[in-house]
C-alpha cells in the first residue's frame, strides 16, 4: 500500500513538474517573441495604464501575438511589470521582454525639432504646429500674448530665440520649446555682450541682437561673419545707412515675391535700411551664436561695402569705386552663368 502511495505521489510530482515546465515554456515563448515590426514605430503608454492593458494594447496594435498564458506573465516576470508612462520608439527585432524593459526604465523617445539660423518667428510657429507629439498651448495667441506668457519684455519676438536643435519627449509643449530657446538665447547674448569689443556703436545687447540677425541673413560662411560685421560697424560709426537687402525684404513682408526692385529700395518701411538711418527697430531673423559673436567682436577693417562674388562668398571694398567695380564683376558673372 505504501509503495502504491509513493508511486502515486511520484506520478503527481512528475505530472506537476512537467506541467509547470510546460507553462513556464509557454510564458517564456510569449515574453521572448519578437515584435511584429518591419520598421521603427512609436508606441505610447498613457498615465495610469496597467501592465495588462499595455499587453492588450500591444496585441490590438498587431505588435505581438496573443496568448492564453498572458495573465501569468506577472507571476513569472514580476520585474517587468512596473512600467512608466511615456512615448517609446520600438525598433524591429526587439522582443516583448526587451520592450517591457525599456518601458520599465522609462527610456522615452527623444523627438527633435530643428530651427535653422536665419529663420523667422513666423516660420518657427509653423514648425511647432507640425511637430509630432507636442502639446499646443500657444494656439490662438497673438505674438504679443506669446511674449507676455513667456515673460519677455518685447512684444515683437523676432530674434529672441536661439536657432538650433531642441529635443523633447511626449507631453512637452510648444511653450516649453520656446521658453528653452528664449532662455538659451539670453544666456548666449549675455555672455558675448560681457566680452564685447570696446567702443562699439551699439547701445544695448538688444541692438547687438538686431545686428547679429542682419549678419545671419547676409552670410552663412563662418569665415566671413566678422568681416561682414565690420562693414556694418564701420558704416554705423560713419553714420552711413546700412543699405542691406535683407532688411528691405523683411520690411516688405508678404509683398516680397523673390525679387527686390529699385522701387522697393526707395519705399520706406520701419526696416528698410536704404531709407532709415541706423539699425531697424527689431531683429529680422533668429541668429545663431556665431553671428552674435561676430556682431560683438567684428574684424578690425576699413571695409564699407560688400557684394556677392557669384562663387558663394563676397567681395569686400573700402571705397565706392572699388565696390562698383565688384558689382559689375558680379553682374558679369551672373550673365555668364545663364
Amino acid at each position: 500500500m505504501i509503495k502504491k502511495i509513493a508511486l502515486l505521489l511520484l506520478f503527481v510530482a512528475v505530472f506537476l513538474t512537467a506541467g509547470y515546465s510546460y507553462v513556464t515554456k509557454q510564458v517564456e515563448q510569449y515574453i521572448t517573441q519578437p515584435l511584429q515590426l518591419k520598421e521603427a514605430q512609436i508606441f505610447t503608454i498613457e498615465p495610469g495604464t496597467s501592465f495588462n492593458r499595455v499587453l492588450i494594447n500591444l496585441t490590438q496594435a498587431d505588435l505581438i501575438n496573443p496568448s492564453d498564458w498572458v495573465k501569468l506573465v506577472r507571476r513569472f516576470y514580476p520585474q517587468l511589470t512596473q512600467l512608466r508612462a511615456g512615448t517609446y520608439l520600438l525598433e524591429p527585432n526587439l522582443t516583448l521582454a526587451e520592450a517591457l524593459a525599456e518601458f520599465k526604465q522609462g527610456k522615452e523617445h527623444q523627438f527633435a525639432i530643428t530651427f535653422i539660423e536665419g529663420s523667422t518667428f513666423k516660420q518657427w510657429l509653423e514648425i511647432l504646429r507640425s511637430a509630432p507629439y507636442l502639446e499646443h498651448e500657444l494656439q490662438g495667441l497673438s505674438e504679443a500674448q506669446i511674449g507676455q506668457k513667456l515673460g519677455l519684455e518685447h512684444s515683437k519676438l523676432e530674434g529672441l530665440f536661439l536657432a538650433e536643435t531642441y529635443h523633447y519627449t511626449f507631453g512637452a509643449s510648444d511653450f516649453d520649446i520656446l521658453k528653452r530657446a528664449a532662455d538659451k538665447l539670453q544666456i548666449v547674448l549675455d555672455q558675448h555682450w560681457a566680452q564685447r569689443q570696446e567702443k562699439l556703436p551699439l547701445k544695448s545687447a538688444y541692438e547687438a541682437l538686431i545686428l547679429a540677425s542682419i549678419i545671419e541673413k547676409e552670410t552663412a560662411i563662418d569665415s566671413e561673419r566678422e568681416r561682414v560685421a565690420s562693414v556694418f560697424i564701420n558704416r554705423l560709426n560713419k553714420r552711413m545707412r546700412l543699405q542691406t537687402d535683407p532688411t528691405v525684404i523683411y520690411g516688405m513682408g508678404d509683398k516680397y515675391d523673390g525679387n527686390i526692385r529699385k522701387k522697393d529700395l526707395r519705399t520706406p518701411t520701419p526696416y528698410n535700411t536704404y531709407t532709415i538711418a541706423g539699425l531697424p527697430p527689431t531683429p529680422i531673423a533668429m541668429p545663431g551664436e556665431a553671428s552674435i559673436a561676430a556682431a560683438l567682436n567684428p574684424e578690425q577693417s576699413d571695409y564699407l561695402y560688400f557684394v556677392a562674388s557669384g562663387n558663394g562668398g563676397h567681395v569686400f571694398s573700402k571705397t565706392l569705386v572699388e565696390h562698383n567695380r565688384a558689382v559689375r564683376a558680379y553682374l558679369k558673372q551672373l550673365r555668364s552663368n545663364q
